[in-house]
């Protein structure tokens, strides 16, 4: 264990940052995951057969997180952990993979995808983007990777874990269906989805919507002047009516790009990471939770549609 420790000073991985909060867990935790997006999978399939607990919190933005003292001690106490992969989660991959050789469970949800379903932006050298969960399709093929690791970790609960794993299958099945729907509402030549960062590619595959980031694939890419510019030109051309803020970037870029182009801040969107739990949204009648994953997707979505289509 002291091996793995060192390896996260080496890493240079330790960071004073927004950070889990010391003794947040147990001695006794059993599921570790980094994003909400995976920890709130992993409650729904877990049920009350296990306890969850996820590194990084509402706001914060994976690809520049920093593991602190207290995620290693969390992280060596869990009995299994789920990632994204992919290196969303950058260098903490490294440690993953050290933590798998000593024997934890860890399990790269993302990485057990189909190869042909990822995609592979320009930028990023050969590496598939890893914002699978803008597509609730694509990130129900998730679903069987947490189900496999929780039976493995706890097999005498792996009967629970099967049947929550199929009935959220069908509940990310549907919600997908909903929000194809509710975004063909949008005028087509009005599907064009201006935010801070590349984190919504596979959103705009699924639902059929052009999606122009700023910055690359990582927030960790610094956009040019001309690259500023650029944009400002595309939503003049394109008469773009509103752009969106992301609640784990940095709102200043996309503010300033929205000022110059003269163009309406449309809302903000949950990029890498889900909302404040318990908070709760009603449109059209119906509520939901943006502390969940499904209602993470489905303000994204409404968001949207309210302002490009300037509707209710």
């Amino acid at each position: 264990m002291k091996l793995v420790f060192l390896s996260l000073l080496v890493l240079g991985v330790v960071s004073c940052g927004k950070q889990s909060p010391e003794g947040s867990l147990s001695d006794g935790v059993d599921v570790v995951a980094t994003t909400t997006m995976i920890a709130d999978m992993v409650r729904v399939i877990g049920g009350n057969d296990i306890r969850v607990e996820a590194l990084m919190r509402p706001g914060v933005d994976p690809h520049l997180y920093k593991a602190s003292p207290a995620d290693m001690s969390t992280l060596n106490r869990a009995k299994v952990i789920f990632y994204n992969g992919l290196l969303l989660e950058g260098k903490m991959e490294r440690l993953f993979t050290r933590l798998a050789k000593d024997g934890k469970q860890v399990h790269a949800v993302a990485e057990a995808l189909p190869k042909e379903q990822l995609l592979e932006p320009d930028d990023t050298e050969g590496h598939p983007d890893p914002h699978i969960w803008g597509d609730a399709s694509l990130w129900a093929q998730a679903v069987p990777v947490v189900v496999d690791g929780l039976s493995k970790a706890f097999p005498e609960n792996a009967e629970g874990f099967a049947q929550r794993g199929d009935a959220y299958r069908e509940q990310l099945e549907s919600l997908h269906q909903w929000a194809q729907a509710r975004l063909q509402t949008i005028p087509e030549g009005k599907r064009k989805l201006v935010t801070s960062h590349d984190a919504f590619a596979y959103f705009g595959r699924a639902y059929q919507m052009d999606v122009i980031g700023v910055q690359g694939i990582s927030t960790a890419s610094e956009p040019s002047v001309a690259d500023r510019t650029r944009m400002v030109d595309f939503i003049k051309v394109h008469q773009i009516p509103a752009i969106f803020v992301e609640s784990s970037v940095n709102a200043t870029l996309i503010e300033q790009i929205g000022k110059d182009a003269n163009v309406t801040i449309g809302g903000e969107l949950f990029s890498d990471a889900m909302g404040e739990p318990g908070v709760t949204e009603t449109v059209g009648g119906e509520t939901y939770d943006v502390g969940t994953y499904v209602g993470m997707l489905k303000h994204n979505v409404n968001t949207v549609v309210k302002a490009l289509t300037k509707t209710p």
